[in-house]
């Protein structure tokens, strides 16, 4: 049986036992695209959309458009970006009415990677001014991920591997602690501008702890 054959079986099974998890947990699905395009050796282009639904049996969904121009400061590595982002929010009202709230971000964030023997690192700090209709806010967020090569020895095609993450969420307001999220799952390493990956995200605000089934495909073909 070939690559394809059993990352298809397990891709499936999983989404079989999240899917029965998440009725019994409420879960949520987050779908996000998340494309890198290099151009001129240095610089990129980051474009990114998410759809994410944090509740089934709500009204409530939200829809994330970024993109930003990057800099790498040294050879495909210690990228500085600055970037805008548009989010719009649809919050119920009743079982049957939603408010639909926008949000525009400027944010500027540094990204660095490393490789420790199996375990691919990637350290990312990003600072977002966030302005709403009648508020502005700032926040900074930390993000750690690891992927684990698991029928290869290095990140190359073909590979299935573990994705691990944390993104630790700080307002510079009164209330400090923002959100934590905390991911966990497979990912499949196309080729070497294709990946994709699938997992439980859990997200632990001051008021909620959810669980959220995610999927994302990543894209960093050059132009």
């Amino acid at each position: 049986m070939n690559y394809f054959k059993r990352i298809a079986i397990f891709f499936i099974s999983l989404v079989i036992s999240l899917s029965v998890f998440g009725q019994q947990k409420n879960i949520g699905g987050w779908l996000g695209y998340f494309g890198n395009q290099s151009f001129k050796t240095k610089w990129n282009i980051h474009n990114e959309f998410q759809y994410r639904k944090s509740n089934p049996s709500s009204i409530n969904n939200t829809f994330i458009f970024r993109t930003g121009l990057g800099l790498n400061l040294s050879e495909n590595n210690n990228n500085v970006l600055l970037g805008y982002g548009f989010i719009q929010s649809s919050l119920a009202i009743n079982e049957t009415e939603k408010k639909i709230n926008n949000e525009h971000r400027v944010f500027q964030q540094f990204i660095t990677k490393n490789k420790i023997n199996k375990f691919y690192l990637m350290h990312r700090l990003r600072l977002e001014e966030r302005f709403f209709s009648d508020d502005f806010k700032l926040r900074l967020r930390y993000f750690l991920s690891m992927n684990i090569p698991l029928n290869k020895s290095e990140l190359n095609q073909n590979t299935i591997y573990i994705s691990l993450y944390n993104e630790l969420f700080l307002n510079a307001q009164n209330n400090v602690f923002d959100q934590n999220r905390a991911f966990g799952g497979l990912g499949y390493f196309i080729n070497k501008h294709l990946k994709s990956e699938l997992g439980v995200l859990n997200q632990l605000t001051r008021n909620q702890n959810l669980y959220i089934l995610q999927f994302s495909l990543f894209n960093n073909i050059p132009f």
